[in-house]
């Protein structure tokens, strides 16, 4: 039986002669494609999930709600400096009261590119500006507008949905040609199924209970 323990292969190699060196080789050669089939890299589903909650975070965030949370502003992009840049990046974000968010720029020439930011915005609200820093009161919302709020949360919940199961489709379809072309058995095939699914699953989870908490604001 061939041995896949480097412990053992080393113990080999100082046991043998030059001679012997070629079958070591076809060893190690063996050791690494038993580990390649036995392995499916599912880091570019994991790196796609990520992007999929990334922007399902910010679609979330940029849905007004009563309540002032500096999550709906930290990622609007301000032209300053020429470049645009995340307000985030540029000023102290804070929470003045249940209704009132205060942003105070690290420079106060700035002040005026994020108004023009936040007045451009979807955001839905009005700035008021002084030389220093820009407050935002949030309008209480009407029952018809909360409505309006979870419906869309929805269908942006969704649209994230399609995108993930777009990418589970394409890693499947990667699975079913190795399987095809001889590079893992049928039965690993089913195996990878598994556990792609289970990715799928944990990354949906996570986007249902984004959109659970914001619901959860929206109506309260």
């Amino acid at each position: 039986m061939i041995s896949c323990k480097s412990q053992t292969a080393r113990e080999s190699f100082r046991k043998s002669s030059f001679s012997d060196f070629s079958l070591l080789e076809l060893k190690f050669k063996f050791c690494i494609q038993i580990f390649i089939v036995m392995n499916y890299d599912f880091s570019k589903l994991k790196s796609e999930g990520e992007r999929i909650k990334d922007r399902f975070k910010q679609e979330v965030a940029s849905l007004r709600t009563g309540r002032a949370n500096p999550v709906m502003v930290e990622d609007l992009l301000v032209e300053s400096y020429g470049a645009k840049t995340p307000l985030k990046h540029l000023a102290a974000i804070g929470a003045e009261d249940a209704r009132t968010l205060r942003i105070t720029p690290w420079d106060a020439s700035v002040v005026k590119d994020i108004e023009s930011a936040i007045i451009a915005s979807n955001l839905g609200v009005q700035p008021i500006a002084d030389k220093q820093s820009i407050r935002i009161s949030m309008p209480a919302l009407t029952e018809d507008r909360r409505k309006a709020l979870v419906k869309t949360l929805s269908a942006k919940l969704e649209e994230s949905r399609i995108s993930l199961r777009q990418e589970r489709d394409k890693i499947w379809k990667d699975i079913q040609d190795k399987e095809k072309n001889g590079e893992i058995p049928e039965d690993y095939k089913f195996r990878f199924k598994d556990e792609l699914q289970k990715n799928i699953d944990k990354i949906s989870a996570e986007l249902e209970e984004m959109a659970k908490k914001k619901e959860q604001e929206i109506m309260s």
